[in-house]
């Protein structure tokens, strides 16, 4: 499963950081790294949750990121 992450520059300086293929994974980060950092963490509870309300079956055991360009 490869997840994309997506950036936003906010006017205060801020970054926001969204995964697409999973609504609702949306976080605010003081760095572009740290907004990256908390969209993966989030992103992988959401998965966690999917996984075991039966939601959700991977194909593989492997979740990979890529960086919006």
């Amino acid at each position: 499963m490869t997840l994309t992450i997506r950036f936003l520059r906010e006017t205060d300086g801020r970054w926001i950081a969204d995964v697409p293929e999973l609504p609702g994974v949306t976080v605010y980060g003081a760095t572009k790294d740290e907004a990256a950092i908390k969209a993966e963490a989030l992103a992988l509870r959401v998965i966690a949750e999917e996984i075991e309300r039966g939601d959700l079956r991977l194909e593989s055991s492997s979740v990979q990121f890529s960086i919006a360009a």
